[in-house]
C-alpha cells in the first residue's frame, strides 16, 4: 500500500513529491510517468532532425517542460489562478518556497531579475497598457538540466519511480485508490495525484467519466510572434531586463509572451504543428541584432477536442501540411498588402528565421490580426514613436493547456484524497505555478497549512 502515489513527473509532480519527502520522509511514495529518467530524455528535434518520439520527450518524462529553458516567473500577475485560489499571501509563500526548493539543487546561480518599474507602470497605463510584474529566474537548459538532475538523484533516493509505465485505470474504494497499471501491477494507494499536464489531456478525459468527474472549458493561446530592432524598446528595457504588458481589447486581452532580446526565432514542433518559438541568446551562444516576443490572445472552449480543432485549423492552414511559417513587414500589413521575398530580404530588420512572405490577414483568423495591431498602436503611445515599419510578424504561435477540472483551495478534487496538481487542474500555467501547487497540495494532504 502506497500513501501517496503521483502520476506524472513532471514540475508539479515531482515538487509535490518534495515536499512530501521534506514534510513526512517516513511515507511511502510512488511516482508514475510514461516518459525516461531526465538523462535518458532526448528528441530528435534537439538535434535538429524530425521528431519520431513515440510520447515526444522533449515533453514528456521527468522534469516535463521544466527541462527545456527552465524559466520560473514568480508572481501571481500571470501564469495561472493561484492567488484566486489560495490568496495572495499564501500564494507568494507557495512561490518562494518552490524557488527555495530549486535552489536546493543549484538555480542560485541564476540571479534573478525583477520585471517591474513603477514609473514604467504609470506610463504604460497612460498609453492603454498594463505593465504585469515578475521575480524571475531563468536557468537557461544547461542549468535547467543540471538543477532536474540533483532533483531526480533526491527523490529516487527516497520514492519508488515507474518511469516508461502508464495508469491503465483508476478506481476509488474505501480505503483510497487501486491503480492497474501497464506493466500489469495492481497497486493500493491512500491518496493520488493526478499531474500529468497538458501531454496527458487525452489520457485524464478517458479516465475521468470513470470517476464521475467532468472536464470544464479548455484554454488556448494563439498569437503573432514579432520581431522588432534590438533598440527599438530600450526605453522601457532600461528599467526593466524584459517587459510583460497586456492589453485590453473589445472583447479580448493580449499579453506578451517569451521576450527575447538579442534573441532569435526558432520552430517549435508540438502537437503535430509548427510554430514561431523565441529563444535566448544565451541559449545560442551569441547575441542578434533583434529582439523577439509572442503576443498571445487566450481563448476558451467547451471542450478539448473543441480547442484542438481551432489550433489545428489555424495554424495548420498555415503550415499547409508541412513546418511552413508565414511573415510580414509592419508596414505592408497596415497598407493591407502583401510582403514579398525581395521586400524581406531588403528589410532593415534581418529575419533570423526563413519564413514565406505573405498577408497575415489573409491567412489568420481577425482577432489575431486586430490584436496585434491595437497592441502596437498602444505601445507606439508608449514609447512615444513609431514602431519602425519593418517590424517581421509571424505567424503564429501557440500554446495548450489541459481542460479545466474543478479543484477546491487544496487542489483537491470532488473526490477525497484525489488531487489535481499543475496543468491538471486548468488552474496554472506556469512552471513557477505549476510547482506552487504540487507544494501546496502535498502540505495539505498531510494536513500541514
Amino acid at each position: 500500500m502506497y500513501d501517496v502515489t503521483i502520476i506524472g513527473a513532471g514540475v508539479a509532480g515531482i515538487f509535490a513529491a518534495h515536499a512530501l519527502m521534506e514534510a513526512a520522509p517516513g511515507l511511502k511514495v510512488l511516482v508514475v510517468d510514461k516518459g525516461k529518467p531526465p538523462r535518458e530524455r532526448s528528441c530528435p528535434l534537439e538535434q535538429g532532425g524530425s521528431c519520431q518520439c513515440d510520447a515526444c520527450e522533449a515533453y514528456i518524462g521527468f522534469g516535463g517542460l521544466g527541462r527545456s529553458e527552465g524559466k520560473y516567473n514568480f508572481t501571481t500577475d500571470f501564469g495561472g489562478e493561484l492567488e484566486g485560489l489560495l490568496g495572495e499571501r499564501l500564494a507568494m509563500e507557495r512561490l518562494d518556497e518552490a524557488d527555495r526548493i530549486l535552489c536546493l539543487y543549484g538555480a542560485a546561480e541564476a540571479v534573478p531579475y525583477r520585471t517591474h518599474s513603477s514609473s514604467l507602470a504609470a506610463r504604460a497605463e497612460a498609453g492603454g497598457l498594463k505593465l504585469l510584474s515578475s521575480t524571475v529566474r531563468h536557468l537557461g537548459t544547461r542549468l535547467s538540466r543540471q538543477v532536474l538532475d540533483g532533483f531526480y538523484e533526491a527523490l529516487s533516493a527516497w520514492a519508488d519511480f515507474s518511469f516508461r509505465t502508464e495508469v491503465v485505470s483508476l478506481d476509488k474504494n474505501s480505503g483510497g485508490f487501486i491503480l492497474r497499471l501497464s506493466d500489469g501491477r495492481t497497486l493500493p494507494s491512500k491518496k493520488v495525484f493526478l499531474a500529468t499536464g497538458r501531454s496527458g489531456s487525452g489520457w485524464l478525459e478517458q479516465l475521468l467519466p470513470t470517476l464521475g468527474l467532468e472536464a470544464r472549458q479548455t484554454r488556448l493561446d494563439l498569437g503573432i510572434r514579432l520581431e522588432m530592432a534590438g533598440g527599438q524598446l530600450d526605453s522601457i528595457l532600461q528599467e526593466t531586463f524584459e517587459t510583460k504588458l497586456r492589453y485590453d481589447g473589445d472583447g479580448f486581452s493580449a499579453t506578451t509572451y517569451c521576450m527575447n532580446p538579442s534573441g532569435r526565432i526558432i520552430r517549435k514542433h508540438q502537437e503535430g504543428l509548427v510554430m514561431a518559438d523565441g529563444q535566448n541568446f544565451k541559449e545560442q551562444g551569441s547575441k542578434s541584432a533583434n529582439l523577439n516576443f509572442t503576443l498571445f490572445v487566450p481563448r476558451h472552449f467547451p471542450t478539448l477536442q473543441e480547442a484542438d480543432a481551432c489550433a489545428r485549423q489555424v495554424l495548420g492552414k498555415v503550415n499547409r501540411g508541412g513546418d511552413r511559417l508565414a511573415v510580414q513587414k509592419l508596414d505592408d500589413l497596415r497598407r493591407g498588402r502583401s510582403s514579398s521575398p525581395e521586400g524581406i530580404r531588403s528589410s532593415r530588420i534581418r529575419p533570423s528565421i526563413e519564413a514565406d512572405p505573405g498577408n497575415l490577414a489573409e491567412e489568420l483568423p481577425e482577432l489575431y490580426v486586430r490584436a496585434a495591431m491595437e497592441f502596437l498602436s498602444a505601445l507606439e503611445r508608449l514609447l512615444g514613436e513609431r514602431l519602425d515599419g519593418d517590424t517581421l510578424l509571424y505567424a503564429l504561435d501557440g500554446k495548450f493547456y489541459a481542460p479545466r477540472l474543478a479543484v477546491d483551495c487544496r487542489f483537491q478534487t470532488e473526490i477525497e484524497g484525489l488531487y489535481a496538481i499543475g496543468d491538471c487542474s486548468g488552474s496554472t500555467h506556469s512552471l513557477s505555478q505549476a510547482a506552487a501547487s504540487g507544494i501546496h497540495a502535498a502540505r495539505c494532504a498531510l494536513g500541514l497549512s
